[in-house]
């Protein structure tokens, strides 16, 4: 039987889940609340007509597609990709085979806030954990940021994947990578500080606009990933089909036999 792990976040009401304003907003209306409706559809029905006079539980639910553990697609980072040639794909586009294939994780808690992770780092990691990269294996990659989720200094937490690093992956096959931080990329407080010193725009987000050359696809808000192992886990992680958008969330598991 095998085990799974659920690596996706809980949608919730706790501002420290994203930037100030953009968190999700969940308004719960309980069974008792609820049971006076029902005469709507069942004229002259009575609350005291009902087993423990109660409706029903229902949730409304203001939430971005990049709340919660989400996927992004190649349309988020920019409108084409293949170096221009091809319009980018929205969520709904996202080929279903990419999102259950083996699973890699790349643990780089070790590395400071803002650390820009490179090509070498990432082969280190991947000799000393003795895994070949494949074509759609499913790249993990575990940060600080993933231990303080949503407390405060979780936005601004944990190291990120630069165009380098991106390249380096998707270069080579992969077509869907995740981290347990608010962005694939470093956070954006501490990129802030080096444009300010270099006013390089190539800096900024230079990890998503790698997708404007190799497209792929990118979750971000994992969790638990200190629970898995390095490799020899199924990865199941389809995004929620909405069309002509940049993101969908996903449950996303990982299966370990």
């Amino acid at each position: 039987m095998p085990t799974f792990i659920d690596l996706s976040v809980s949608i919730k009401n706790n501002v420290h889940t994203d930037h100030p304003g953009g968190s999700p907003e969940v308004t719960y209306i309980d069974h008792s609340a609820t049971a006076s409706g029902l005469e709507h559809f069942f004229p002259g029905l009575k609350p005291e007509d009902l087993p423990d006079e109660e409706g029903w539980a229902v949730e409304s639910v203001k939430l971005s597609t990049h709340n919660g553990t989400h996927m992004d697609a190649p349309w988020h980072f920019h409108s084409t990709t293949n170096y221009g040639r091809d319009k980018s794909p929205t969520i709904d586009e996202t080929p279903l085979e990419y999102c259950f294939q083996p699973g890699v994780k790349l643990d780089f808690r070790h590395f400071e806030d803002g650390y820009l992770v490179t090509a070498e780092d990432i082969e280190r990691e991947l000799d000393r954990i003795d895994h070949k990269l494949k074509p759609l294996d499913i790249i993990l990659v575990n940060t600080r940021a993933g231990s303080i989720f949503g407390e405060p200094g979780y936005v601004d937490a944990g190291c990120g994947m630069g165009r380098e690093a991106t390249l380096y992956l998707t270069s080579r096959g992969v077509k869907v990578v995740g981290t347990d931080g608010w962005s694939w990329d470093p956070p954006f407080n501490l990129t802030a500080k080096k444009w300010l010193e270099t006013k390089d725009p190539s800096i900024i987000w230079e990890g998503h606009k790698a997708g404007r050359e190799i497209p792929y696809w990118q979750m971000e808000k994992l969790h638990n990933l200190e629970k898995i192992p390095a490799d020899g886990f199924i990865v199941a992680c389809f995004p929620v089909k909405i069309e002509g958008a940049s993101a969908g969330w996903t449950r996303c598991v990982a299966i370990i036999n």
